[in-house]
């Protein structure tokens, strides 16, 4: 045997594999041959000449069979999941389709960046055109998401722009699932909707890229209750609840056994695990997404609650959401029969540590009274559009950067889902396209709709349209770009250039260039806010255009800027837009950034051969304190000039 696998191992010069070799595989029973041709070092173009040697080897190497199925798993091993084990399939089909897949998925992202670059990006840009051409492939979803999944976990420095679009893709696809998934789950009768599961799908759509599922969700909550039942069984260890296998639906009737239940939860969630309403954080987005209120123990009053009621119901004690202003509060009944009476229920504060209030106290919760509407009991759907709400409202209050763009754009997908004749929220996310000058078809269509359910909205939307059109027809003839030459007279005082690594001097923050005027270009109020007189050449100096450690896009004078003495790779979420590789010493501009400075590579690669090559040993580890005047920081997080 090991005669033949050396033979097997040894092509000839042209990549076939001789006659001799034939020979000895063909004699070999076919179990041993599917084994041979199941080794490692053995490629899929190795199979295609194997099989074609002879008719023998072609029938061992048939597409169901066993060879194909190994090279298969071998080079696509995340795709296992979507294969039943005792199920034949025509392995060769599905590689030759998966490879298709990949050739075509790489082809459009590859193209992406040379159709939608502009080096002053647009924050929360939509690459609609490119994601439907995705979609039009045809192919199995699963195959399109492990190629942009492959992309992203090739080798970290390079492909970044490849990168950076196959992660938008992935991003817009997983959420179209995501929207299917929700429209689904609202569809089916009240009685069948869960608040986790609907909590858990607002979670991924905001959160598309991170491993959250209902199964994951449902198992941690599964393990807190254990521990209820753990502590319960020391009170009661008759208790009906220990007797209940997981996922089996009962109720506890009797109000002393709830009592025990709701006393173990208590113990268990507030005290032994310690989870707390985030008082000094609260509108962090992170306390409204289940999976980060699981692993940070913390969050608002709607969040704990859906953890809270749901944990409840899994140990026999029926709650209900109950939408009060300000403070989302449970509801317990505390008469045998079902009651409407407010006055028969104590109100459950998850966010308060489990703390039951009567209905004045849930008054003097908020400072004022309210109609007895408020104590009624709300619907899944409902308490999924206050979810949403607190994070439209989060996007609404954010610093007009990409995050608060994004969560506003992604809880208005949300909301318009469940809600899709919502006329104030569509207009928002007409204006909202509107003003990042993202998918003016689509802004064509919501303002459609807008004005068949309102008419009245004649005005607002008839000025949206009219400058939407416009939008489009500008960007059937866009304007060329500017191009800036080194060599040119007003561009002489220019010290850096595009890809090199810099620090600033006052706030000692680290960034990389990617673009620069040889004059500052902002606005009068800008340089007066930002105190660029106080410079010592004004704003009669370059500017440059820097990628911040921190994720922030900003304006820095060139007085303020010097290489950095050890380069570092810059975290910023837009590296991708601009570059292709990390070099070690500088950023590779990719080829539309390069196009815009033509003359900057040369200028970058003399740069760091100079500096690192005479840099003294030891200087590397040189640092410099922070300042602490900060009036000369040439530099806001997302000025209305700078990248996303």
């Amino acid at each position: 045997m090991a005669t033949c696998v050396a033979e097997a191992e040894r092509p000839n010069v042209n990549g076939a594999i001789s006659n001799a070799q034939t020979k000895i595989l063909t004699d070999l029973p076919a179990e041993l041959i599917e084994h041979i041709l199941c080794f490692p070092i053995l490629k899929h173009g190795d199979i295609c000449n194997v099989s074609c040697c002879s008719k023998r080897l072609n029938d061992v190497c048939h597409g169901s069979g066993k060879v194909w199925g190994h090279q298969y798993k071998l080079r696509w091993p995340r795709l296992q999941m979507f294969y039943r084990h005792n199920e034949c399939y025509d392995w060769l089909r599905e590689y030759r389709t998966r490879h298709r897949v990949g050739i075509q998925i790489r082809r459009t992202v590859d193209t992406i960046s040379k159709r939608f670059f502009t080096e002053v990006p647009c924050v929360g840009q939509v690459l609609g055109d490119s994601f439907a051409e995705i979609e039009s492939l045809g192919m199995p979803e699963h195959f399109c998401e492990d190629e942009l999944l492959f992309i992203l976990n090739s080798d970290k420095r390079k492909s970044l722009t490849l990168k950076y679009y196959a992660k938008k893709i992935l991003y817009f696809l997983r959420q179209q699932n995501i929207l299917k998934s929700l429209k689904t789950f609202i569809e089916q009768p009240a009685e069948h909707q869960s608040a986790l599961e609907g909590a858990v799908l607002v979670d991924q759509y905001c959160n598309p890229l991170a491993a959250v599922t209902m199964s994951s969700i449902s198992a941690q909550l599964d393990g807190i209750a254990e521990k209820v039942k753990k502590m319960l069984r020391i009170k009661n260890p008759s208790h009906p609840s220990l007797r209940v296998s997981q996922g089996a639906r009962f109720v506890v009737e009797d109000f002393e056994l709830q009592s025990q239940v709701v006393y173990a939860l208590n113990s268990v969630l507030y005290e032994q695990l310690q989870y707390k309403g985030n008082e000094f954080d609260y509108y962090n987005p992170l306390n409204s997404y289940i999976h980060q209120v699981l692993l940070r123990h913390t969050g608002i009053p709607i969040s704990l609650s859906v953890l809270y009621m749901t944990l409840a119901q899994k140990l026999g004690v029926q709650l209900e959401p109950v939408n009060f202003p300000n403070h989302f509060l449970l509801r317990w009944c505390q008469k045998p029969r079902r009651s409407e009476d407010i006055y028969d229920f104590v109100y459950i504060d998850a966010f308060g540590k489990g703390k039951q209030l009567t209905v004045k106290e849930c008054e003097h919760l908020i400072g004022h009274q309210v109609t007895a509407d408020y104590y009624s009991a709300i619907s899944t759907t409902e308490v999924l559009l206050r979810i949403v709400g607190n994070l439209l409202n989060i996007g609404k209050r954010g610093e007009g950067n990409e995050k608060s763009y994004q969560l506003l754009r992604d809880s208005l997908d949300l909301y318009l889902t469940i809600n899709p004749d919502n006329v104030q929220y569509l207009l928002l996310q007409a204006r909202l396209y509107f003003h990042l000058g993202i998918w003016p078809e689509k802004v064509l269509d919501i303002l459609q709709h807008i004005q068949a359910l309102d008419p009245s909205q004649h005005g607002a939307v008839g000025y949206l349209v009219q400058h939407t059109l416009e939008h489009i027809q500008h960007k059937k003839h866009p304007v060329a770009p500017d191009v800036k030459k080194r060599n040119a007279p007003e561009h002489l005082e220019v010290q850096y250039s595009v890809g090199l690594i810099m620090k600033h001097k006052r706030s000692g923050y680290n960034c990389v260039i990617y673009g620069w005027d040889p004059k500052c270009t902002m606005s009068q109020e800008w340089i007066t806010t930002m105190r660029v007189h106080q410079l010592s050449s004004g704003a009669n100096q370059p500017f440059f255009n820097v990628l911040v450690q921190d994720g922030t896009c900003r304006y820095a004078a060139q007085e303020n800027l010097e290489p950095h003495s050890a380069p570092l790779e810059i975290g910023h979420p837009e590296v991708g837009r601009y570059f292709s590789e990390f070099a070690d010493t500088h950023y590779a501009a990719n080829e539309e950034l390069q196009s815009r400075y033509p003359e900057d590579l040369r200028e970058t690669l003399a740069t760091v051969q100079e500096l690192y090559h005479r840099l003294t040993p030891g200087s590397e580890n040189r640092e410099e304190p922070p300042a602490t005047d900060q009036n000369n920081h040439q530099a806001t997080p997302m000025s209305p000039n700078a990248s996303m």
